[in-house]
């Protein structure tokens, strides 16, 4: 497992300020990323996962942070299965606050033991602390605006009813 190449995985339903904010500073860390849109069967997802592919994969762009990013889906098994397959010997996991901590640690420790992946918690830029995709999806329900929290183009799909759709 090479260390220089890393996966971001997330649901990113929909993507987030906090998750371009890991991204970036990710892509700085290492010589190859793979950002991956996931399954989480914990979650009932707004988004598709193919609409969250396209969304993410046009953050990305708009945040010019493409030049060493792979934007890639996943469900066919385990997320160390993937890291396998590209070769990746770190995961990279935002951490909002303890609450996450205690939800990655146990997975962090499997994922270890299964592939001898490392995961590498990353804390978030205090401007971006507090949201979540979650927080979000209730906001666009509701009609807010959700253009502080979203990329441009997340919040543009948002304000003409994908959030909906």
């Amino acid at each position: 497992m090479n260390p220089r190449i890393a996966v971001v995985p997330g649901s990113f339903d929909p993507p987030t300020l906090g998750h371009l904010d890991v991204i970036r500073r990710a892509a700085s860390l290492y010589d190859e990323l793979h950002v991956l849109v996931v399954h989480n069967p914990d979650k009932e997802a707004m988004l598709p996962i193919a609409q969250r592919l396209a969304l993410l994969e046009q953050s990305v762009a708009d945040a010019d942070v493409d030049g060493n990013v792979v934007v890639a889906s996943w469900s066919m098994g385990l997320l160390v299965d993937y890291a396998v397959d590209v070769d990746a010997g770190v995961l990279v996991k935002g951490i909002r606050s303890q609450v996450d901590v205690a939800y990655e640690t146990p997975m962090a420790i499997v994922n270890r033991h299964l592939a001898h992946v490392e995961t590498v918690f990353l804390l978030p830029d205090p401007a971006h602390a507090m949201v979540s995709s979650s927080l979000v999806r209730q906001v666009a329900a509701l009609g807010g605006d959700v253009s502080a929290f979203v990329p441009p183009s997340v919040a543009r799909f948002l304000d003409a009813g994908g959030a909906a759709g």
